[in-house]
């Protein structure tokens, strides 16, 4: 027999957890699925310096426990468990089939199940995660105030985070597979211009060296097989982010890159009675203060669906 609940939200991280906070506090006694990275991208990270409230920074760990005891606070509850299934309706009621066993059926549902950077898959992208290594210049760009870093890609996104780094790095090498940019000509264009910037064409990073933190990139001539090794203290890899929604698949609307299709600028999806939430909706912002905005929208939303 199905276990009945007024709310299931789908991811823990900001986005999921202030959902879980406003459906708390709006008496709805959520139910909160963790999912494979509990506490989403923020707990991979260390100090969190752009999120307001905290003047001295934040460990990301420790903002998503603080969202997660408030949540719990309220009557919200949390599962560390898969779901193995999901079978959705327009307007009735959502049935979940977590790995662990049993049924869910919810009379509104809350995706929030993020978003993963796309890496090179390089062993030293794992060696020296959060020492060095990073999928985010807006996060963590400061850190790098006058020290040479390094960006993978050619597209916009790897262009909006070279030119934004060349703000605190002494250099910003960006290391594209291509001879050209695949960058829209205008942003390919501020690029180039900016006497920060070193492209290496046609190149690949093949190693990330160094001792506690990232030192070096040896990068390839992919035309020449010549190598080369460049000092860089951050590594960033800008070749997009893959949504976390492989579980909706041709039952929610998605977009060409699998991110949740969202409604008239509100958090509704393509069915009535499901919502999504953070950066498994958001190609553009990817922040933790977007998401945890998201999350309140949603939270709103679904609240007053069920007052209908």
């Amino acid at each position: 027999m199905a276990t009945k609940e007024n709310v299931v939200i789908i991811g823990n991280g900001p986005a999921g957890c202030t959902a879980a906070i406003y459906c708390a506090r709006a008496g709805l006694a959520p139910l909160v699925y963790c999912g494979e990275t509990p506490g989403g991208l923020l707990t991979r990270t260390t100090t969190v310096e752009n999120f307001p409230g905290f003047p001295a920074g934040i460990q990301g760990v420790d903002l998503v426990m603080a969202m997660q005891e408030q949540a719990e606070r309220f009557g919200a509850r949390f599962e560390f468990d898969l779901l193995e299934r999901v079978e959705l309706s327009d307007g009735g009621l959502q049935r979940l089939f977590p790995q662990g066993g049993g049924e869910i059926e919810a009379r509104a549902l809350i995706v929030a199940t993020g978003a993963t950077p796309r890496w090179l898959g390089i062993e030293g992208e794992k060696r020296f995660e959060n020492r060095g290594v990073s999928a985010c210049a807006t996060c963590d760009g400061a850190f790098f105030r006058d020290q040479p870093v390094l960006v993978v890609g050619g597209g916009d996104s790897a262009m909006e985070e070279a030119l934004f780094l060349t703000s605190f790095a002494s250099i910003v090498h960006v290391v594209h597979r291509r001879d050209e940019l695949r960058a829209s000509p205008i942003m390919a264009e501020r690029a180039r211009k900016n006497p920060k910037i070193r492209f290496h064409w046609s190149s690949a990073v093949r190693d990330l060296t160094g001792g506690d933190r990232l030192e070096n990139a040896v990068i390839e001539d992919l035309k020449s097989g010549a190598t080369e090794t460049i000092s860089c203290r951050g590594y960033f890899c800008a070749l997009g982010h893959l949504p976390a929604t492989a579980l909706f698949r041709e039952q929610l609307e998605l977009d060409r890159q699998g991110y949740v299709m969202l409604r008239d600028g509100t958090s509704a999806t393509s069915l009535a009675g499901v919502f999504a939430a953070g950066d498994c909706a958001d190609p553009r912002y990817r922040q933790a203060i977007t998401a945890a905005g998201s999350g309140c929208r949603a939270a709103i939303d679904a609240g007053r669906y069920l007052e209908k």
